[in-house]
């Protein structure tokens, strides 16, 4: 019985430490950060990140002469249905969080540990805007046609499609207005790959300022201030 409550308490205190270390690393390497890259090229496309207060997105022109992101992300797919918008946000994350929790109030302990360990599936949320201000919560980035691309080629391969190659639109009533809508995603969330560092990795994909690795919208904003 001794041994058995040894092991228990091993194990308790393996788990406090694996906790704290995440902490620590957490509120560390985001400040170091990974400096935007140098280019000749003039920056010509317009483009932001930004934050609700916990969860990232990037977000892009609907259209340009690169990409017509309406053509996949179709208007039609949003509640209104309404086609007089500018701006595309984009944000990957938990498909449990995404479309089971609206509100914190609402967080289950099967759904939060399930994100935490791999355990579910992802999705994009994709919501349309009129206009784009900056503001604490959220930034301008200037690109290079080169930087845009890259960052078109990476948020593309993070939407799961079909054999045909389409997007796969998740057909819920959990959308939070009336111009957003998901999309089934690849990849899994955890606790060491959120969905702010995707967010982190789309800037550095585009040569952007980034924290090394972030779990939270902190580490990237940070650098932004």
């Amino acid at each position: 019985m001794k041994k058995f409550i040894l092991i228990v308490l091993k194990t308790i205190w393996a788990i406090i430490a694996l906790v704290a270390i995440y902490i620590i690393f957490a509120l560390i390497i985001p400040y170091i950060k990974v400096p935007a890259e140098k280019v000749s090229e003039p920056r010509i496309v317009e483009a932001y990140i930004l934050t609700n207060g916990v969860h990232t997105d990037i977000v892009v022109p609907i259209k340009t002469k690169q990409y017509d992101w309406s053509k996949e992300i179709r208007f039609e797919n949003t509640t209104s249905k309404s086609t007089d918008f500018n701006y595309l946000s984009i944000g990957w994350g938990d498909k449990g969080f995404y479309l089971d929790t609206p509100e914190w109030s609402d967080l289950k302990v099967s759904t939060a540990f399930k994100a935490a360990f791999w355990l579910g599936e992802s999705a994009m949320h994709c919501t349309f805007y009129k206009d784009m201000k900056e503001s604490d919560d959220c930034k301008k980035l200037m690109l290079t046609e080169r930087q845009y691309q890259n960052l078109i080629e990476f948020i593309n391969k993070k939407f799961d499609r079909d054999q045909n190659g389409h997007l796969n639109l998740i057909k819920t009533d959990a959308v939070y207005n009336d111009h957003d809508a998901f999309y089934d995603a690849n990849g899994s969330y955890s606790f060491l790959y959120t969905c702010n560092t995707w967010t982190n990795n789309a800037l550095k994909a585009a040569g952007q300022k980034a924290a090394l690795w972030t779990p939270s919208d902190f580490g990237i904003f940070h650098h932004y201030q």
